[in-house]
Protein backbone atom coordinates (compact mmCIF):
# COMPACT_ATOMS: atom_id res chain seq x y z
CA UNK A 1 0.00 0.00 0.00
CA UNK A 2 2.80 2.30 0.64
CA UNK A 3 4.65 1.88 -2.40
CA UNK A 4 1.17 2.77 -4.26
CA UNK A 5 0.47 5.70 -2.41
CA UNK A 6 4.26 6.86 -3.07
CA UNK A 7 3.83 6.24 -6.87
CA UNK A 8 0.44 7.86 -7.28
CA UNK A 9 2.51 11.04 -5.41
CA UNK A 10 5.38 10.66 -7.89
CA UNK A 11 2.58 11.14 -11.27
CA UNK A 12 0.64 13.54 -9.56
CA UNK A 13 3.60 15.58 -9.22
CA UNK A 14 5.03 15.21 -13.09
CA UNK A 15 2.59 17.04 -14.71
CA UNK A 16 1.77 20.31 -14.73
CA UNK A 17 4.30 21.55 -12.26
CA UNK A 18 4.82 24.86 -14.36
CA UNK A 19 1.47 25.64 -13.72
CA UNK A 20 -1.58 26.51 -11.30
CA UNK A 21 -2.61 24.29 -8.32
CA UNK A 22 -6.13 24.18 -10.22
CA UNK A 23 -4.84 23.08 -13.53
CA UNK A 24 -4.13 20.04 -11.72
CA UNK A 25 -7.46 19.61 -9.86
CA UNK A 26 -9.07 20.21 -13.97
CA UNK A 27 -7.02 17.42 -14.92
CA UNK A 28 -7.77 15.04 -12.18
CA UNK A 29 -11.30 15.62 -12.81
CA UNK A 30 -11.26 15.11 -16.58
CA UNK A 31 -8.97 11.90 -16.03
CA UNK A 32 -11.64 10.15 -13.52
CA UNK A 33 -14.34 11.26 -16.48
CA UNK A 34 -11.98 9.71 -18.99
CA UNK A 35 -11.15 6.33 -17.03
CA UNK A 36 -15.22 6.18 -16.44
CA UNK A 37 -15.65 6.47 -20.40
CA UNK A 38 -12.72 3.48 -21.04
CA UNK A 39 -10.16 6.15 -22.10
CA UNK A 40 -6.71 6.30 -20.37
CA UNK A 41 -4.66 9.68 -20.53
CA UNK A 42 -0.87 10.63 -19.89
CA UNK A 43 -0.43 14.41 -19.17
CA UNK A 44 1.75 16.84 -21.35
CA UNK A 45 2.60 14.70 -24.22
CA UNK A 46 4.81 16.05 -26.97
CA UNK A 47 3.69 16.12 -30.30
CA UNK A 48 5.80 16.04 -33.52
CA UNK A 49 4.61 19.87 -34.42
CA UNK A 50 6.58 20.75 -31.23
CA UNK A 51 3.45 21.88 -29.84
CA UNK A 52 2.38 19.68 -25.82
CA UNK A 53 -0.79 18.22 -25.45
CA UNK A 54 -2.48 18.76 -21.28
CA UNK A 55 -3.47 15.50 -21.69
CA UNK A 56 -3.84 12.79 -24.10
CA UNK A 57 -5.89 10.08 -24.11
CA UNK A 58 -6.54 6.26 -25.89
CA UNK A 59 -9.77 4.26 -26.29
CA UNK A 60 -9.81 0.41 -26.73
CA UNK A 61 -10.33 0.83 -30.30
CA UNK A 62 -6.77 3.12 -30.83
CA UNK A 63 -9.03 6.44 -30.68
CA UNK A 64 -7.06 9.32 -29.64
CA UNK A 65 -8.47 12.49 -27.92
CA UNK A 66 -6.78 15.35 -26.82
CA UNK A 67 -7.88 17.67 -23.91
CA UNK A 68 -6.62 21.32 -23.54
CA UNK A 69 -7.02 22.15 -19.85
CA UNK A 70 -7.67 26.28 -19.31
CA UNK A 71 -7.87 27.91 -15.35
CA UNK A 72 -8.06 31.04 -16.65
CA UNK A 73 -9.50 33.11 -18.88
CA UNK A 74 -6.26 35.23 -19.91
CA UNK A 75 -4.45 32.00 -20.99
CA UNK A 76 -7.88 30.86 -22.85
CA UNK A 77 -8.77 33.96 -24.74
CA UNK A 78 -5.24 34.42 -25.40
CA UNK A 79 -4.47 30.69 -26.80
CA UNK A 80 -3.76 30.48 -30.35
CA UNK A 81 -2.22 27.53 -30.91
CA UNK A 82 -4.78 24.73 -29.60
CA UNK A 83 -5.34 24.56 -33.48
CA UNK A 84 -2.23 23.26 -33.94
CA UNK A 85 -3.51 20.00 -31.77
CA UNK A 86 -6.46 18.92 -34.23
CA UNK A 87 -4.22 17.02 -36.82
CA UNK A 88 -3.16 14.72 -33.87
CA UNK A 89 -6.48 13.50 -32.83
CA UNK A 90 -9.91 11.89 -33.57
CA UNK A 91 -11.37 14.54 -30.61
CA UNK A 92 -10.68 17.73 -28.88
CA UNK A 93 -11.76 18.84 -26.01
CA UNK A 94 -11.82 21.84 -23.91
CA UNK A 95 -11.76 21.16 -20.30
CA UNK A 96 -12.30 24.37 -18.07
CA UNK A 97 -13.48 24.88 -14.42
CA UNK A 98 -17.17 26.03 -14.61
CA UNK A 99 -16.51 30.00 -14.39
CA UNK A 100 -14.73 29.75 -17.83
CA UNK A 101 -17.54 27.67 -19.95
CA UNK A 102 -19.55 30.54 -21.32
CA UNK A 103 -16.64 31.68 -23.06
CA UNK A 104 -16.17 28.12 -25.17
CA UNK A 105 -19.42 28.47 -26.70
CA UNK A 106 -17.77 31.86 -29.00
CA UNK A 107 -17.57 30.67 -32.33
CA UNK A 108 -13.46 30.84 -32.40
CA UNK A 109 -13.58 27.73 -29.79
CA UNK A 110 -15.11 25.38 -32.88
CA UNK A 111 -17.92 24.62 -30.46
CA UNK A 112 -19.31 22.32 -33.69
CA UNK A 113 -15.81 20.46 -33.53
CA UNK A 114 -14.31 21.00 -30.07
CA UNK A 115 -16.05 19.11 -27.45
CA UNK A 116 -16.10 20.94 -23.40
CA UNK A 117 -15.78 19.37 -20.21
CA UNK A 118 -16.74 21.09 -17.45
CA UNK A 119 -14.42 19.93 -14.07
CA UNK A 120 -13.15 20.12 -10.69
CA UNK A 121 -10.83 18.22 -8.34
CA UNK A 122 -13.27 15.54 -7.70
CA UNK A 123 -15.08 14.92 -11.33
CA UNK A 124 -15.71 16.25 -14.55
CA UNK A 125 -18.64 16.13 -17.16
CA UNK A 126 -19.03 17.02 -20.68
CA UNK A 127 -20.94 19.52 -21.51
CA UNK A 128 -20.56 19.29 -25.86
CA UNK A 129 -19.48 16.06 -27.10
CA UNK A 130 -16.27 16.55 -29.58
CA UNK A 131 -16.99 15.55 -33.12
CA UNK A 132 -15.26 12.79 -34.82
CA UNK A 133 -12.42 13.71 -36.95
CA UNK A 134 -10.43 10.50 -37.82
CA UNK A 135 -7.20 10.92 -38.31
CA UNK A 136 -5.26 9.23 -41.47
CA UNK A 137 -4.22 6.05 -40.79
CA UNK A 138 -0.43 6.81 -41.66
CA UNK A 139 -1.03 9.44 -38.66
CA UNK A 140 -2.81 7.12 -36.32
CA UNK A 141 0.35 4.69 -36.36
CA UNK A 142 2.59 6.50 -36.14
CA UNK A 143 0.85 8.94 -32.82
CA UNK A 144 -0.36 5.46 -31.65
CA UNK A 145 3.31 4.55 -31.23
CA UNK A 146 4.82 7.86 -29.62
CA UNK A 147 1.48 7.21 -27.56
CA UNK A 148 2.42 3.65 -26.45
CA UNK A 149 6.36 4.18 -26.29
CA UNK A 150 5.81 7.43 -24.46
CA UNK A 151 3.64 5.65 -21.69
CA UNK A 152 5.68 2.96 -21.67
CA UNK A 153 8.96 4.88 -21.03
CA UNK A 154 7.29 7.12 -18.13
CA UNK A 155 6.26 3.24 -16.14
CA UNK A 156 10.35 2.26 -16.69
CA UNK A 157 11.20 6.01 -14.85
CA UNK A 158 9.02 4.78 -12.15
CA UNK A 159 10.98 1.94 -11.52
CA UNK A 160 14.47 3.59 -12.66
CA UNK A 161 13.96 7.37 -12.27
CA UNK A 162 17.39 7.41 -14.14
CA UNK A 163 15.91 6.79 -17.37
CA UNK A 164 13.80 10.12 -17.43
CA UNK A 165 10.97 10.90 -19.72
CA UNK A 166 12.95 11.42 -22.91
CA UNK A 167 11.00 12.48 -25.98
Amino acid sequence: MFYRSVMATQLESSCFTDSPPIAADVARGVTRLLCRQDLFAICEVPLPNGRRADLMAIDGKGSLTIVEIKVAKSDLVGDGKWRDYLDYCDRFYWAVPATLAAICDEERYLPGEAGLIVADRYDAAIVRSAAHRPMSPARRKAELLHFARRAARRLAAQIDPTLGEGR
